[in-house]
């Protein structure tokens, strides 16, 4: 596609909601990737139009693309399907590709609650697909690496949810802390809406603005209290930039051992000493640190004046809380290098 060379053996690709901030840092990941090859990108909303005119970031690898209407029968023996779409679109869709190509994976939440009922509740539909929603393994490697070998239906996590996971799930495992609630305060880039025509997304309402939004019951909500294991309290918060989560965690501690800094950091650090995308620091995580990359920052305090654990973590909202995050699993998946076309720096200055 475009100009590009493709890798030898390349693993052919297809995106479904490609025009979209998800489906545009796909793109971005699969070029450098040395083993995945865009071949097919739908996008309905945008299709005949120039990839290259959406994205002029997108010109030298795609300059000759164009986005296609949504067909089935066009991504009929891909190696891999990427679904960038609405939750109930996704739902209908993931069947009926299940038999015609290797690998799915979804980056919406239809297929990310074990529990059915939650999706009227929370998505405001009920769920129709039983065996997929039964078949399809939970996207994130750092606790789900074992079950990801060979899977055909990956279930991306939610952004949000990855930075919560990331910065308490250990804390759980570990039973440092009480599974009565944690609370978790986090904040998200305008890219974490996706790319829609909404007055409050638009540059008026967000610059020099800060506003907390989906109170009490928000739809990450349940996925949080299943993959960490507890009671969530879950506020977020939208951020007056582009890209970037950073979540602010608050538990408390479950017993003595529990109630030292040493005890939150070494916990921590006992988890993912061996994970390429999560990092660890002394220090405060800012979201710049990450930009572009697969990576995660996290930390850990015990303020004893509250007794309280507080832990923090900062990642890429479209990159290791989407796209990148879906690249990683997959190629758990199809058995290659984790790390993959996958940057563990981030871009700054």
């Amino acid at each position: 596609m475009g100009g590009m060379n493709i890798p030898q053996n390349a693993k052919s690709v297809g995106v479904v909601g490609a025009s979209g901030f998800t489906g545009a840092e796909l793109l971005r990941v699969i070029d450098r990737h040395p083993a995945l090859h865009a071949k097919v990108l739908q996008a309905a909303s945008q299709a005949g139009e120039r990839v290259a005119d959406l994205y002029p970031s997108m010109a030298a690898a795609h300059r000759a693309a164009t986005f296609s209407e949504f067909d089935v029968g066009h991504l009929d023996g891909l190696d891999v399907v990427f679904l960038g779409l609405p939750h109930e679109a996704s739902m209908e869709i993931a069947p009926v590709l299940s038999d015609r190509v290797g690998h799915i994976v979804d980056l919406s939440a239809a297929f990310r609650l074990t529990d059915a009922s939650q999706y009227p509740l929370y998505y405001g539909f009920d769920h129709d697909q039983p065996a997929a929603l039964a078949a399809a393994v939970y996207g994130l490697p750092e606790f789900h690496r074992d079950e990801l070998v060979s899977a055909t239906l990956i279930a991306t996590p939610g952004c949000y949810v990855t930075a919560a996971i990331i910065a308490v799930r250990p804390l759980v495992e570990q039973g440092l802390i009480s599974t009565d609630t944690v609370i978790v305060d986090a904040a998200s880039g305008v890219t974490g809406a996706g790319r829609k025509e909404d007055l409050a997304y638009a540059f008026t309402t967000v610059d020099q603005n800060f506003t907390a939004y989906g109170l009490l019951r928000h739809r990450h909500t349940p996925e949080m209290e299943q993959e960490i294991g507890t009671q969530v309290l879950f506020t977020p918060h939208l951020l007056p930039m582009s890209r970037g989560i950073l979540a602010t965690c608050y538990s408390t501690p479950a017993n003595d051992e529990a109630r030292s800094q040493e005890a939150v950091i070494e916990t921590l650090q006992a988890k993912y000493a061996h994970e390429p995308f999560v990092e660890v620091v002394d220090g405060i995580p800012g979201t710049k640190a990450t930009l572009g990359s697969n990576l995660v920052l996290v930390t850990g305090r015990y303020d004893e004046r509250t007794d309280t654990i507080i832990t923090i973590s900062a990642l890429d909202n479209l990159a290791k809380g989407a796209s990148g995050g879906a690249v990683q699993a997959l190629n758990v998946a199809l058995g290659i290098d984790e790390t993959s076309g996958l940057d563990r720096i981030g871009v700054a200055p």
